[in-house]
């Protein structure tokens, strides 16, 4: 059943330039459609038209009839003295009117039991449980719980919350109302792994129709399964996630040019073959002439298609400085408090030249005030923290600010980074600032701009210890690739925080897990952290399924028990080594769904087989 149509829609902001340009597609019930397309296209565009917050000038719109829409980037109005817990509270307005009205009934029922009365009280009832009015309390705090909404918060005024925070309340109000169609626009940009996660898991087993705008590749990957391309105003379909799009993407680009160039051959030979036979035709042979024209006629048609346009790749590379020594960095004893708060305690780690560490963890865990301390920003109560001497460090923080906020970014350059006006221009026109927008004040520059200019500034230093603080924030697809380009031939130390799994999967070799103060230090990929990590969550909740027993005396190992546990153990090592292969493996078919399908079923047999082995030596341990 189709649920959403869009039928030749468009919209313009500006006379004479349409940002939505014919833009049709359906979507089907129950499915989960990604919405893809740069900055500017028109992705949020089209929402505010699904949902009624801005009208079409021209096309259709039709929505599955009694469904609701419920879109996450449009946060309503709520009186003033409303908290959180009321907005919340908000998304089942409707079992609470239901309640008070079988209480009202049930009061009317201790004198009249008439049967109409009892009749509505009966379908009353049941409606209230089939919606789940019993379980109210138990699915608000579940939900608020997964998207990382805490008690505290939940008794504030929901006006005195940060942007980050209301989008978050108010994602988590429209899942608890059971809206039949969801619209997320960026719905992971306020969210942290864990909270990722769980959303995650919540769209995997949502039973209505997802649209979702996103730049988390990651995510796209999980959740959709199809995909729609806004391109100059147009809907380019793909049948697959993410991974699919990009490599079908891709294999339609090289068969439209290999198409043109065919195009352009035949065009070269018919020219030759008309100008020949207008030249027969003038000595004698005139019905050539009409042959020619028809040939001219075709030329004409072939030469209206236009060539493919591939993504302009920018030429960007970090100027960089050797490092000769053993030690980049060296964390010693480092505790960090803010008064009661205590974010970290008893820290020692050691980073070494040509390591790419991923710093991850919830928010508020502490990542950036790490990152701060490195940087000597903030100060240690106790520890230390020590810099090779050969160490060049450059810093993109989260907040990206700049010395004059009036100056425009071709002045930043010359005056920051020191650099001469024609170098100045080659390196921002790298970085998309051409034209005019050299001239635009930084003051002005949305938060993914700035980014891209502190990058583009840091660049041009010789460095060999690149710090990075959710580099990703802000950027959308486009420039995150680029981004990864320029990073990718940087081989020096780099270390990073970023909620981005792709980002991180694609550059960390080694993981710090920041939790309750600790880091877990995991030398690996992302994926094979969370593998790993999964592994470890597994076993604790197995350990706590087996009843304890208690024994009188500890049992000595007899020779046939340590036979077998050197067996099991050689086999544990056999099964994770073919672990390690099948990751490696995933890597190499990134791009592939139906593959990395493939791996993972088979990665999961083997983490099964893991989990049997485990048991088994520690029943034979003990």
């Amino acid at each position: 059943m189709v649920e959403v149509s869009v039928n030749n829609l468009v919209k313009s902001f500006e006379i004479g330039k349409n940002i939505l340009d014919g833009l049709s597609f359906t979507v089907n019930t129950g499915e989960r459609v990604g919405i893809l397309g740069p900055n500017g296209c028109g992705k949020t565009t089209l929402f505010r038209i699904l949902v009624g917050e801005i009208d079409r000038d021209e096309g259709q719109i039709s929505v599955a009839q009694g469904r609701r829409i419920g879109l996450i980037s449009q946060i309503p109005v709520y009186p003033a003295d409303w908290t959180t817990e009321d907005v919340l509270k908000d998304a089942h307005r409707r079992l609470f009117a239901m309640s008070e009205r079988l209480d009202t009934l049930t009061l009317q029922m201790e004198t009249d039991l008439s049967p109409a009365l009892l009749q509505e009280y009966d379908r009353l009832s049941d409606e209230f449980r089939r919606l789940g009015g019993y379980s109210m309390e138990v699915e608000r705090n579940r939900v608020a719980n997964g998207l990382q909404i805490p008690a505290l918060q939940r008794a504030q005024l929901f006006s005195s919350l940060s942007g980050g925070e209301k989008t978050r309340v108010n994602l988590a109000r429209l899942i608890l109302e059971d809206t039949d169609i969801l619209l997320l626009d960026e719905p992971t940009n306020h969210l942290d792994l864990r909270a990722t996660e769980w959303l995650e898991d919540y769209l995997l087993h949502f039973k209505g129709t997802v649209l979702t705008i996103s730049h988390d590749r990651y995510f796209l990957d999980k959740v959709v399964q199809r995909c729609v391309e806004i391109s100059e105003g147009k809907a380019e379909l793909y049948s697959g996630n993410y991974s699919f799009y990009v490599q079908e993407r891709q294999r339609r680009f090289e068969e439209k040019l290999k198409q043109y160039e065919r195009d352009q051959a035949k065009v070269e030979q018919l020219t030759r073959a008309a100008e020949q036979m207008h030249l027969w035709a003038f000595m004698g042979a005139d019905k050539l002439h009409k042959r020619a024209f028809a040939m001219e006629k075709r030329i004409e048609k072939l030469q209206q298609s236009e060539k493919p346009k591939e993504q302009k790749k920018l030429n960007v590379k970090f100027k960089q400085r050797e490092f000769n020594g053993d030690e980049v960095l060296v964390i010693e004893d480092l505790e960090k408090s803010f008064g009661d708060k205590a974010l970290f305690r008893d820290l020692s780690l050691t980073v070494t030249g040509g390591e790419r560490i991923a710093l991850i963890g919830d928010n508020g865990t502490g990542k950036s005030t790490l990152l701060k301390l490195i940087m000597n920003q903030e100060k240690p109560n106790r520890g230390f923290l020590y810099q090779g001497p050969a160490v060049r460090t450059a810093y993109l923080p989260q907040i990206v600010e700049f010395s004059v906020d009036e100056r425009s970014a071709l002045d930043t350059m010359l005056y920051d980074a020191k650099c001469q006006p024609q170098e100045a221009r080659d390196r921002l026109a790298a970085f998309g600032f051409r034209g005019e927008s050299v001239f635009t004040p930084v003051g002005a520059l949305s938060g993914g701009e700035r980014s891209r200019l502190k990058l583009c500034m840091l660049m041009g230093s010789d460095i060999n210890f690149l710090i990075l603080d959710e580099p990703t924030n802000h950027l959308d697809i486009a420039s995150r690739e680029w981004m990864e380009d320029a990073l990718s031939d940087f081989e020096q130390t780099l270390l990073f925080v970023s909620h981005d799994r792709y980002f991180s999967e694609k550059f960390a070799d080694r993981i710090w897990a920041l939790k309750d103060g600790r880091i877990t230090d995991y030398r690996g990929t992302y994926r094979d952290y969370c593998a790993w990590r999964d592994r470890q969550a597994l076993q604790q909740v197995e350990a706590k399924k087996r009843p304890s027993e208690k024994r009188s005396e500890k049992k000595a190992h007899t020779p046939n028990t340590d036979k077998q546990l050197a067996r099991i153990e050689r086999e544990i090592a056999r099964l994770e080594a073919k672990l390690a292969e099948w990751d490696t493996l995933a890597e190499e078919n990134a791009t592939d769904y139906q593959k990395l399908m493939e791996i993972e079923e088979h990665k999961e047999e083997l983490n099964t087989q893991l989990l049997e082995l485990y048991e088994k030596w520690e029943e034979l341990s003990t």
